[in-house]
């Protein structure tokens, strides 16, 4: 459902024409026409609430002075810079609207390199007066500039410890709002984090750089068809967030799960994921509840959630908000899981973001769905009903191939986490081996440029013949959809598959705008010099085509062929985030950062440094929560459980009975038991070892290499054993404990 005003309204409309449509006898009106006051009314409450806790521009238009809104406006459309008289007009009109929302507080919402969002609370009271009364004030200089401490955030070396000097600047880009929670209201204002010597020490500052960069080389190219009416170009994001839910009680029993958002251990349910029963089915009343609180909220803060459903996996789900501006959306996504965390609690549920929380269950993606539009409607990514006669977008298509060929490597670099090495590849999600999906239409445009140098046609959809007759025919797309591949054309945008569910959009957003601003840039170097622009332009498109075709495939992205394939190709095959890391400092990669201003040499290398800090951390932790845990739980309950079967062995010999399985599954415990012991020790050793390797690179390797699988050898005897163990006996709730009691 959407969650735009608009879009209520006209249901409203429809709802009351129906209505009228029929007799005024109440007992002539069908049930669900007789009850549209009440579907109004749910209607109504939605467009009333929708962006009502957002200073947005509606807001803006009623409380700023009409010179004071123009300036804004000019500041967030042409990036001219807000003085700070302007500034101060802003602010207290920001301050008396969140007052009247019941704000105490102000914060600097920002997007620092830990993979969450932080903020530093001031509230607007200011010194009492000569009577002790105290005033509420918040200045322009408030707004626009806070300053934390840069030297407490992970800066990769950008900041020593003893240089603590940061600041935040205000992102009017994209606009405040007031969050309400357990802390009463709060104004959060959306900024950029920067060190004192000027370097990003965030998300955000990147994807603004990027998503400069790209408008500038896009509307070179766009001048270059003599297009002289768009002002601007911009990336449209509409991220998919998959997350499960699970029961807040028997979370509290898993230290895995609250240490690591993961089970480190675990036995398979009886049933999992493999009837499909889950997927789109209906959802449990508990969950529907949640679901409801999670939008109200949303649509308060102006986040248009549009569509809510249950995943494959049992108690994985899915919400997905409509498109909009890249850095809105970025935004937005912080919003949207901090929301399902903090609603979560009030149910009774604990929302699980990892990547994979249970091992062998399915896990979760954010689906980036990403395209660029002008600030006149246009969708560059739009192919019309003949692609093969539309050449600029052809030419689009064909930088973005090569912009993806190119620079496969930093596109996989961007959706590395630790988390998400446990599902790519993995027959759940893409492969770890990025490639292009255009379907069977685009595909054969491709083919005919790139065998005779010009497409003659273009293939259609056509009809689907349901054979009911009391069902229509439908149209029916040009080509299928696959969801094995990790960056797929889907009509008029790319979706890029592969990023992990807890991880911010940020940086998957800021590679696609710079690689495709070069790409676009490249095309306009030769097209500006071209004596015939058309015959330029075609040329230019056939080469781009012929030059990047290996990054096409339509397949099976799951399949061993393809791994296969895409090696004879020369594609890369990245398989952990340890791997993809060096990416982001390559010569290559420097080269087009710096070329667009979107970071520095000094800044790759450091976020090359955070990096690796944030892969050994996050092993580290999980192994020293596997130490614990087998130690403390584990192993503790299984030889509680030995014991009981000792006696039982002891109750039965002594009554002269024969006890052989017994004995047999005693025997069985007490093996798995010694293994675990020794895979224990093996684990605690290497451990202990990692203290004496230097950070960094050797650091991350040596956890994956060594670490990792000292890990897996741990869980497999444990996973075998909670097979076997008395479930009154075993220390946690199991598998089926959490997904299916919810």
């Amino acid at each position: 459902m959407d969650g735009t005003p608009s879009f209520f309204a006209a249901r409203i409309i429809i709802l009351q024409e129906q209505r009228e449509g029929y007799s005024a006898d109440a007992a002539a009106v069908p049930d669900n026409i007789g009850k549209v006051e009440e579907i109004m009314k749910e209607f109504t409450n939605v467009s009333e609430i929708f962006g009502s806790n957002v200073f947005n521009d509606t807001v803006m238009q009623e409380r700023l002075p009409k010179k004071v809104y123009k300036e804004l406006k000019k500041t967030i459309e042409e990036g001219k810079e807000l003085d700070l008289a302007t500034a101060d007009v802003i602010a207290h009109e920001m301050k008396e609207w969140a007052i009247e929302k019941g704000a105490t507080h102000y914060t600097h919402w920002f997007q620092p390199l830990t993979g969450v969002t932080a903020e530093k609370h001031d509230s607007f009271i200011s010194a009492p007066d000569e009577s002790g009364k105290v005033l509420m004030s918040f200045s322009g200089k408030e707004l626009i500039k806070g300053e934390p401490d840069a030297s407490s955030f992970p800066s990769g070396g950008l900041r020593a410890t003893f240089e603590a000097r940061g600041y935040t600047a205000w992102d009017c880009t994209s606009p405040a709002f007031v969050r309400q929670d357990a802390a009463g209201a709060t104004l959060c204002i959306p900024t950029a984090f920067c060190s004192y010597t000027g370097e990003a020490l965030d998300q955000k500052t990147p994807l603004l750089r990027s998503m400069e960069a790209i408008n500038v080389q896009a509307l070179r190219l766009l001048r270059l068809f003599g297009n002289t009416t768009s002002k601007k170009v911009t990336p449209s994001v509409g991220p998919e967030q998959e997350y499960f839910l699970v029961d807040k009680a028997k979370y509290l029993q898993r230290k895995d799960l609250i240490y690591t958002g993961r089970t480190l251990f675990g036995a398979m349910p009886p049933k999992g994921q493999e009837l499909e029963d889950h997927y789109f089915g209906n959802i449990r009343q508990r969950i529907a509840a949640f679901m409801k609180e999670v939008n109200e909220e949303l649509w308060k803060l102006g986040v248009p959630a549009k569509t809510q459903h249950n995943e494959v996996a049992p108690a994985q789900h899915e919400l997905a908000p409509i498109y909009t501006e890249a850095n809105v959306a970025v935004d937005q996504n912080q919003i949207i899981m901090k929301t399902l965390k903090m609603v979560a609690c009030r149910h009774g549920l604990q929302c699980l973001l990892h990547e994979k929380p249970f091992a062998g269950v399915n896990g979760s993606g954010k689906h980036n769905n990403w395209s660029i539009t002008t600030d006149d409607g246009i969708n560059l990514l739009d192919p019309g009903t003949t692609p093969h006669e539309n050449v600029q977008f052809l030419l689009v298509l064909a930088c973005i191939l090569k912009a993806v060929d190119e620079h496969a490597d930093l596109l996989r670099e961007s959706a590395a986490d630790v988390g998400n090495d446990h599902r790519l590849g993995a027959n759940e999600a893409p492969p770890a081996i990025i490639s292009v999906f255009l379907g069977e239409q685009l595909e054969d445009v491709v083919e005919q440029l790139i065998s005779t140098g010009q497409a003659t046609h273009s293939k259609e959809g056509g009809k689907l013949e349901t054979g009911v007759r009391t069902l229509p025919d439908l149209n029916k797309d040009a080509t299928d959809r696959n969801r094995t591949s990790p960056f797929a054309f889907t009509g008029n945008k790319f979706e890029f598959r592969m990023v992990g569910s807890k991880d911010s959009i940020a940086a998957p957003n800021t590679v696609l705008n710079t690689i495709v601003a070069e790409a676009f840039s490249d095309a306009c170097d030769v097209l500006e010099k071209a004596e015939d622009f058309d015959m330029t332009v075609h040329d230019l498109i056939k080469q781009y085509l012929k030059e990047h075709q290996r990054i096409i495939f339509n397949g099976n992205g799951y399949s061993e062929e393809w791994v296969e394939e895409a090696a004879r190709r020369g594609l890369p095959n990245i398989r952990s985030m340890v791997d993809a890391i060096p990416a982001l400092t390559t010569e290559k990669a420097i080269a087009l950062f710096e070329k667009f201003h979107v970071f520095t040499k000094a800044e790759l290398e450091s976020r090359v440094e955070i990096q690796y800090e944030t892969y050994s951390k996050a092993l580290n932790i999980e192994a020293k929560s596997m130490i614990d845990i087998a130690s403390k739980q584990i192993i503790p309950a299984v030889m509680k459980y030995t014991k009981t079967l000792a006696d039982t062995v002891n109750s039965v010999m002594k009554a002269g009975a024969e006890a052989k399985v017994q004995l047999e599954v005693l025997g069985e415990v007490t093996d798995l038991l010694g293994e675990t012991k020794d895979a224990l020790a093996r684990l605690k050793e290497l451990d202990e070892k990692s203290a004496e390797i230097p950070e960094g690179e050797k650091l991350a390797r040596y956890f994956h290499d060594e670490v990792f699988p000292a890990m897996e050898e741990l869980r497999t005897p444990v996973d075998k054993l909670e097979m076997i163990v008395d479930k009154e006996v075993w220390p946690m709730p199991s598998y089926g404990d959490l997904m299916f009691e919810v």
